[in-house]
């Protein structure tokens, strides 16, 4: 294998791949049934990030069963054919008590951290989960209330109601990456049990399953591990059955620059400018990271010493990029009093105008690198963001880069570059949210 980009078949022919990086072995192997296994045994590690992931997500929905990921992900916790809830939750408290799951709108991921003599108790644990869930009605007109809470929360956080608002701005409200994760409480509602059971069956199927593990783990062993616990959980891997193709959705079709203001009882409003951004295997994304950090990465970016150091105006403010396989976006953040959000949204988007127009200092591309770097290196010191790359590669890229390569990726990019993408940016359509009690001042 080169250590570059490394493409990720799913054929059940392609044998196990192997890659070594900064000490570490990296092994991926497709399992009977389509099964995808990837590890990365780190030296030294006495513990293991673990995950099993679905790769579907809030995306993947359509009609009848909307918000029925993030239902799932609820009620895997309340009960399999083996074990009760507290069952469940008494199990992984003993196995080290970080058991947890999560949904996005390309994937859902059961997970733990153990110690390594753990690991095989806790892929019986995930396996059962992901398996042999019971998903009685009982249970599911229970959660639905948690789930309504849930969203209720967010519904009163302006920070999560602008980022929920800005899709439908940027992408269009008919897209499926629009799509709120958690679904809406009017879906959460009107979901029914039988859909929800179908959703469950047609996706939780070994073809659409991706175990990762990162930490002191054999991948050999792990492999053995998943297909016995797989198998004695009822689920039929048979050999020759390819890994499922990687989903996608149509295209993004970039809407036209809008603004939308959302009336909300809080004291301090959210507001948000996006515009159209890069699909996650667009060339120029280690370019974007760099752009990112000066322009809102840190204390010393442009957002931070304009719109709070200078003018005082916020308490927060950044940037951040969202890359899908369809299109993506960019986003300019602050937090203020609702009669400023106007004023900071209009200085969000001059940092960026400036930037294309004026270009980038070579001191700030040397401090946006050193940031970058940070990010890949820190990130590799912590097992589950091991673990969750691996995933990521899998099932949002389709490939594995080392990270040598990203570093190696990251010192080559110029200021030349980020200014052509920051031109890029700034002439795209912009959107802008801002949510907050407002009043008569908008």
């Amino acid at each position: 294998m080169s250590d570059e980009r490394i493409d990720l078949p799913l054929s059940a022919q392609c044998g196990t791949l192997i890659l070594e990086q900064d000490g570490s072995l990296v092994k991926r192997s497709v399992l009977p049934g389509g099964v995808r296994v990837l590890s990365e045994e780190v030296p030294s590690f006495h513990s293991v990030s673990i995950g099993m992931w679905v790769g579907v997500g809030s995306r993947d929905e359509h009609e009848g069963t909307f918000g029925s990921t993030h239902f799932l992900e609820h009620l895997l916790f309340k009960g399999t054919k083996n074990r009760s809830s507290q069952e469940i939750a008494a199990r992984s408290d003993y196995l080290g008590g970080s058991f947890n799951a999560a949904t996005s709108k390309q994937a859902t991921n059961y997970y733990g951290h153990v110690f390594e003599e753990d690991l095989p108790a806790a892929i019986e644990l995930l396996a059962d989960m992901v398996t042999s869930a019971t998903l009685t009605r009982e249970d599911m007109d229970m959660e639905r209330g948690v789930i309504l809470e849930e969203l209720a929360m967010y519904h009163d956080d302006a920070s999560d109601v602008a980022g929920e608002e800005l899709p439908r701005l940027v992408f269009t409200d008919d897209h499926p990456l629009s799509r709120p994760v958690g679904g809406t409480p009017e879906s959460v509602k009107a979901l029914e049990h039988d859909n929800l059971v179908e959703h469950y069956r047609r996706h939780y199927v070994p073809n659409e399953l991706v175990v990762c593990a990162a930490g002191a783990v054999n991948h050999e062993e792990l492999c053995e591990r998943v297909y016995e616990a797989l198998t004695a959980k009822g689920w039929e891997l048979g050999e020759g059955v390819d890994a499922h193709e990687p989903r996608l959705v149509d295209d993004i079709t970039y809407g036209e620059s809008q603004e939308r203001y959302v009336e909300r009882p809080v004291e301090q409003s959210a507001v948000v400018v996006g515009m159209p951004g890069l699909r996650v295997d667009d060339e120029r994304r280690t370019v974007l990271y760099a752009l990112s950090a000066i322009l809102g990465g840190g204390q010393s970016s442009r957002l931070f010493q304009t719109v709070r150091e200078e003018r005082g105006l916020a308490y927060s403010t950044y940037s951040f990029p969202a890359s899908y396989r369809e299109g993506g976006l960019f986003a300019l953040y602050g937090a203020c009093a609702p009669g400023n959000a106007s004023e900071v949204a209009q200085l969000l988007g001059e940092c960026l105008d400036t930037m294309a127009e004026n270009g980038v200092s070579a001191e700030e591309v040397e401090s946006a690198y050193r940031r970058v770097r940070a990010d890949i290196v820190f990130g590799a010191e912590r097992l589950s963001s091991r673990m969750n790359r691996l995933a990521t590669s899998e099932l949002v890229r389709t490939y594995h880069i080392t990270r040598a390569a990203l570093l190696d990726q990251a010192r080559t990019v110029t200021g030349e570059q980020i200014q052509d993408l920051a031109r890029d940016l700034a002439a795209a359509p912009r959107s802008t949210v801002c949510v907050g009690a407002f009043g008569e001042q908008k």
